[in-house]
Parts: C-alpha cells; structure tokens; sequence
C-alpha cells in the first residue's frame, strides 16, 4: 500500500515523545539522573552535535535527543525487515506490502574533559559519567520496546525490530548513545495516479 505523506512525520513525532517521557520518568527515579533534554526533536538526517550541555538554563534537562531517519525501503510481509527485491512497475501502482524504514535515536550528554591545568578527570567524575549514560542507554532501549507498539492504532500494534546500541563519544564534551530500530509503516494512502492502492 502506499504511504500517507505523514506517515514519517508522525511516527518520529510519536518516538521524540515516548522518549522524552522515558527519560522524565527515570530522572523522578533516580536522584542525580537528568531528564529530557529541553532541546529534543526530529532532525534532517544525521544530527550535529550543536550542544550536550544545557541550552535552556535550569528549566530543562541538559543534553540533546534527536530522532532521524537513516533509510526507508520497500519489504514484505513474510520477510520483514528483509528488503525486498520484487521488480515494481508490472502492473501499475502496486507498493511494497510493507515499507520498512530505520530510525536513529541520538541521545548526547556532557561528559567530564581535561581541566584547565590539563589534568584529565578523575575516576569519581568518569564513573558518574558512565553512571548517567549506562542509565540513559536502558532507559531509551526500554522506551522503544514497551512505545513502538502503541503507535499504530491496530489490533497487533506497530511492527519492529530492534537494531543495535552503540555508545558514540566522547567528543567536543559530549558522550552519549545510538540506538538503531527498524519499523514497519502502514499503507493506506493513494497512488500518485489517484487510484486506491491494493
């Protein structure tokens, strides 16, 4: 089926939200654990590391999470989240049954660096670190297993598979974690022609 020209838009919307509401939670949790970055959003492909400290002051939480889109291709429903290799264009508009697209989650925080005397951090401010970006790591890979489902409004839910976590950083004071996941969107526009898809 084809694509509703939302269908992106929406979901990425959906996972800066169910994100964002994770990380609050665990912040109320666990004492010392910042919350959601007041500078949170859907970025154009890969985000820049504009800033991991706090931008907003004390209102916010200090950091930057970002959602992107790495890839969308075609797929299947037997096969998901195989690509699929079916030749198009055989007989008119007939889509992917499954369009799969892979979704990035960036969360940056600060992390301790070199002192002005050039003395590299202490263990005690290197394990806090680690403490904060160990916590983000579960909390944002918790938040996309127990959301996703929810944001498709269908008797099964939303599929999806998750990718892998990396830690990315530290860099320019900024440490923090990506998180791949792959997404099955639903198709219930029209082709360009006009025509409902099958």
């Amino acid at each position: 089926m084809a694509l509703t020209p939302l269908a992106i838009r929406d979901l990425t919307e959906a996972v800066v939200g169910c994100v964002c509401a994770a990380l609050a939670r665990t912040a109320q949790e666990i004492e010392g654990q910042p919350g959601c970055p007041c500078r949170a959003c859907v970025v154009p492909g890969a985000p820049a590391w504009d800033s991991c400290d706090d931008p907003c002051g004390e209102e916010g939480g200090g950091g930057q999470l970002s959602v992107s889109v790495a890839r969308i291709y075609p797929s299947s429903d037997a096969d998901f989240p195989g690509e699929s290799r079916v030749v198009q264009g055989v007989r008119g508009c007939m889509p992917p049954s499954v369009t799969a697209l892979e979704l990035v989650v960036t969360l940056l925080r600060c992390t301790p660096t070199f002192n002005e005397s050039g003395c590299p951090p202490t263990c005690d401010e290197l394990v806090a670190s680690a403490q904060i970006l160990h916590i983000d790591m579960v909390t944002v890979f918790n938040a996309l297993l127990c959301c996703l489902p929810g944001t498709q409004q269908t008797r099964r839910g939303r599929r999806f598979v998750m990718g892998q976590q990396k830690t990315i950083g530290p860099e320019g004071g900024c440490v923090g974690l990506e998180q791949r996941v792959i997404v099955a969107l639903p198709g219930c526009g029209k082709c360009p022609d006009g025509e409902d898809s099958p």
